[in-house]
């Protein structure tokens, strides 16, 4: 736990999971920036009304608890991070009202901050969601590291709030300034999206922040094509499970299963669920569950669970999630259960789930992706 030190005070913070040994802070210079930049203009009265989007461990909404905030995220760890260090700097839960990137207020806000997403859909998906909540006395102020802050990022703001200028660079952040403007007129959504999958009938949906949202990826599909059938698989997990489509053909091939879907995106959850609807309506049924990795799940209570892991939380790269999700599927699954997994030839995934399993074998290999199977 760090401590960040603003003008609206100094703050105990960290990241989520907690992990020993943390190296990384639950804030960036751009969380510092915004912060400053509120205070030198004052935008702060009693009876402001502040929404905040995308706060990674809610730093921002922390910072800003006096004015009771609403924050709005995809990310299931952010909304658990946020309330685990509102509750380590004493602040009431109620102080922080969280939402997730489905769930918009319907009223109109004095304050907004933003943090840029990665992704540009994702932005232009919020940037829709947010100009009716926007009113002629509104300050939207966005902010991010510098090298992910490009040309198309300041046109989706142009296109959408109004006129945009950006501030200096400062520690390698940089802030956006847009100002609305009235004449520009509310967009329609081209979110969510559809495509039909390659070799099948299924519609796809995808809302804005779910990974490969315009097409079938090349894992997925290399995935798709070696995906178990048998009667001893009754309960299946899609661990990870992005738009759903990897547990929708599990589903296909073993009829007599019950599937869980769990990502920590709502938007992804929420596409799995849509998908899952369109491809058996009210025939068969299936769980959702928006979480960290397989929290929630019962212990010892799966047969087979099938993981494509991330290598990457939010804009940190590494193999800490896939090791979590790992370690996690040992617990949830029943003895002789069995954990797939596909992932890139390099990552090595093999030495750790025969470390983890005590045993570990190749189902399917091509030049750039590699299928595992460990059974507990």
């Amino acid at each position: 736990m760090e401590t960040l030190v603003v003008p609206q005070g100094q703050f105990s913070l960290s990241r989520y999971p907690k992990r020993k040994r943390e190296q990384l802070r639950a804030w960036d210079a751009a969380d510092e920036y915004i912060l400053q930049q509120i205070d030198e203009e004052q935008l702060l009265k009693n009876d402001c009304k502040v929404l905040v989007l995308n706060d990674q461990f809610g730093a921002l909404s922390v910072a800003l608890n006096k004015y009771n905030p609403i924050m709005i995220s995809d990310s299931w760890l952010a909304h658990a991070g946020t309330r685990s260090n509102a509750d380590d700097n004493s602040i009431e839960a109620e102080n922080i009202s969280i939402r997730n990137s489905l769930d918009y207020p319907d009223e109109s806000f004095d304050l907004i901050l933003l943090k840029v997403p990665k992704s540009l859909a994702m932005l232009e998906d919020q940037l829709i969601r947010l100009r009716p909540l926007l009113h002629s006395g509104s300050k939207l102020i966005a902010g991010g590291m510098a090298k992910g802050i490009h040309t198309s990022t300041l046109k989706l703001f142009e296109k959408i709030i109004g006129p945009t200028k950006t501030s200096l660079a400062k520690k390698k952040a940089r802030l956006i300034f847009p100002e609305f403007d009235p004449a520009i007129g509310e967009k329609a959504s081209p979110f969510p999206s559809e495509y039909i999958l390659e070799g099948t009938q299924h519609k796809i949906i995808n809302h804005a922040g779910v990974f490969s949202r315009d097409s079938l990826d090349i894992g997925t599909r290399f995935f798709l094509q070696h995906l178990p059938d048998s009667d001893k698989f009754q309960n299946i997990v899609d661990l990870g499970c992005g738009n759903g489509i990897v547990g929708l053909i599990a589903a296909e091939k073993n009829p007599s299963a019950q599937l869980q879907f769990v990502d920590e995106s709502f938007m992804a959850v929420a596409s799995a669920s849509a998908n899952f609807k369109t491809a058996f309506g009210d025939e068969r049924e299936a769980a959702f569950l928006a979480t960290d990795c397989l929290k929630g799940i019962k212990k010892s209570s799966c047969d087979l669970i099938l993981n494509n892991p991330p290598f990457h939380q939010q804009n940190v790269v590494g193999d800490f999630i896939a090791l979590q999700m790992f370690r996690e599927s040992k617990e949830v699954l029943l003895p002789g259960g069995e954990l797939w997994v596909i992932g890139n030839r390099h990552l090595g995934y093999h030495s750790r789930l025969k470390k983890l399993f005590g045993n570990c074998e190749t189902v399917a290999s091509n030049k750039k992706f590699v299928i595992l199977k460990a059974v507990k």
